[in-house]
């Protein structure tokens, strides 16, 4: 299954409502088990991004789709990268 790492940001809005962490953490999971795939860790941050997490997705396209459903909401910003395991990146490099 793929793996993507998120690197996200709150908005002002996500910010205000830091309380309901717990639970909008637990709807993440929830919409990402219902398309598939898996939350695998997530990590509140200092520094430039406020949060990193690493999902499973069954494909890019659904991985997308839950990241659009959770932005909708207004609480957050990300920027997304595929991450290739060890022996992915074995495999990759293994044509050069």
């Amino acid at each position: 299954m793929p793996s993507v790492v998120i690197l996200g940001s709150y908005t002002e809005q996500g910010i205000e409502h830091m309380k309901d962490l717990p639970q909008r953490l637990e709807a993440a999971k929830q919409a990402m088990q219902a398309a598939g795939g898996k939350m695998i860790s997530f990590y509140l941050t200092m520094g430039e991004y406020d949060f990193v997490s690493v999902m499973e997705v069954p494909d890019m396209e659904a991985g997308a789709r839950v990241a659009l459903q959770i932005a909708a909401q207004g609480n957050i910003r990300t920027k997304s990268m595929y991450a290739f395991t060890e022996a992915e990146a074995a495999s990759v490099v293994s044509g050069l």
